[in-house]
């Protein structure tokens, strides 16, 4: 049941957001692929994090194996 104000929340999972934890109004549009960009003084590293939706609750941002 939608209710003004509720946040959903997202878990990640794998990675270096492994154990992170994100809150987004629930009306709010969720993108499915999250890229992460880690900067430092090498290369930069780009990590993609896929959606698995809980049902009315949120969902889990797991690693993409690659």
């Amino acid at each position: 049941m939608w209710r003004p104000g509720r946040r959903d929340v997202y878990w990640f999972v794998g990675g270096p957001l492994d154990g992170r934890v994100q809150t987004r109004p629930a009306a709010e549009p969720v993108p499915s692929i999250i890229r992460y960009v880690h900067l430092h003084e090498g290369p930069k590293i780009v990590h993609y994090y896929d959606l698995t939706e809980v049902a009315g609750h949120g969902g889990e941002y797991r690693l993409r194996a690659g």
